[in-house]
């Protein structure tokens, strides 16, 4: 079991090394994992899209693939030349096997003058009234939101999967318009569930934090300090919906029990980082910069962790730690080309800060610069890679390639 454990952690380490230097997606929900596309995604894709219910069936034989009939209940839409109307008749090719009057969603693309339908989706009444009733994609998001708050984790299965997919691609800021909508009380209830798919969690911690009082913050804590050894999928929101209603102190919480302490799981001071990052991204100054930069700075004490460290700190623009940067170049511990990359990518970073000034005569627009006006961090960082590629090219050249750090 342990060493299935270490197994996966060591394939997340070399997966997670790979992205640290890329641009930070500003898209979707910070702690959800990216779903399929969602119900009303498929249904804006599709060019006709019909209830229909199972009438009979031919199941397959060697090369006949079988058959499949069906008989619309309602359209929800078709192509401009359609003629699908409710009372007909579909025969599709492949056996599905089902019961007379079972609904079945299908959607189809417009071909060569024909209609072709995928793969019928077993829909209940309710899944159907939901997936029509629900705002088109092209309605504000916010307002689409507050439809899908209403069904997560609905009874129905795929209805309470579809309403957790549309929060999952909702934006952060989108979400936060919703604050006061939230349901805290449900929160609550889910975030203590067994019956709560561990890959929601994240998403419910967050929204808890924004919608949570001082009570709630005690609920946060136990669930945080949980002594475990395991994997916990959406800690991380919990983490970062803690640090929302809770601010500084509860940074120096996560400080002391997920960064400094040694014999917390690795995936739990992962989770630390995750919380951290999202504070400095979507936080809204709720903890200053540097205290933030501060916590980060803990982990450089962690050479297991240290080149995701130094990819958030170049990110964070926390150029005091150059000269501890030089130093662990050298160091035994620190000896791992991963680490050396990341030292000298973080030296491009700071070596590249150099702020833009505003030339008010001529409209605002932005002049480079002069030489006397260029911060000491980039000096330093400049003579630092000049030193790097005398002492260690190949190195040097290995971190330039594929610098992508926004």
């Amino acid at each position: 079991m342990k060493r299935t454990y270490f197994t996966w952690i060591s394939a997340c380490v070399a997966l997670l090394v790979l992205s640290a230097w890329a641009p930070i997606p500003v898209d979707a929900c910070p702690f959800c994992s990216a779903p399929s596309l969602t119900l009303t995604e498929q249904l804006a894709g599709a060019d006709s899209a019909v209830l229909v219910k199972w009438v009979s069936g031919t199941p397959a034989k060697l090369s006949d693939a079988g058959s499949t009939d069906f008989e619309i209940v309602d359209v929800v839409h078709q192509h401009a030349a359609g003629k699908l109307k409710a009372g007909s008749k579909l025969n599709l090719v492949r056996f599905r096997s089902g019961k007379a009057g079972d609904l079945f969603l299908l959607l189809g693309t417009l071909g060569a003058g024909n209609v072709e339908w995928g793969s019928p989706l077993e829909v209940t009444q309710a899944g159907y009234d939901y997936m029509k009733n629900s705002p088109k994609t092209d309605q504000p998001a916010v307002k689409r939101l507050a439809y899908f708050l209403k069904y997560l984790e609905h009874a129905d299965r795929m209805i309470g999967d579809d309403a957790f997919g549309e929060f999952a691609n909702a934006a952060y800021s989108d979400v936060v318009q919703l604050s006061k909508e939230l349901p805290r009380e449900k929160l609550r209830t889910w975030l203590t569930s067994s019956m709560v798919s561990p890959g929601r969690i994240g998403l419910y911690g967050m929204m808890l934090g924004l919608c949570g009082t001082e009570e709630d913050v005690k609920l946060m804590e136990r669930k945080i300090l949980e002594g475990t050894e395991d994997f916990r999928l959406g800690i991380d929101g919990v983490m970062g919906g803690y640090l929302l209603l809770t601010g500084e102190k509860g940074l120096g919480l996560l400080g002391e029990k997920k960064l400094k302490d040694k014999k917390a799981p690795f995936s739990e001071t992962y989770a630390a980082m995750q919380a951290i990052r999202f504070m400095w991204q979507y936080g809204d100054n709720r903890i200053s910069a540097e205290r933030l930069r501060e916590a980060m700075r803990i982990l450089l004490d962690r050479p297991e962790l240290a080149d995701l460290v130094i990819a958030d700190l170049a990110r964070m623009k926390d150029w005091s730690v150059q000269d501890r940067l030089v130093d662990l170049y050298e160091a035994d511990a620190y000896n791992i080309p991963s680490i050396k990359r990341a030292i000298v990518r973080f030296t491009l970073a700071a070596a590249k800060d150099v702020p833009k000034k505003e030339e008010g005569t001529t409209g605002g627009s932005a002049v480079a610069t002069t030489p006397d006006e260029v911060p000491a961090h980039v000096v330093k960082a400049q003579k630092c890679l000049e030193e790097l590629e005398k002492r260690d090219p190949k190195t040097v050249h290995e971190a330039k390639r594929f610098f992508l750090l926004k």
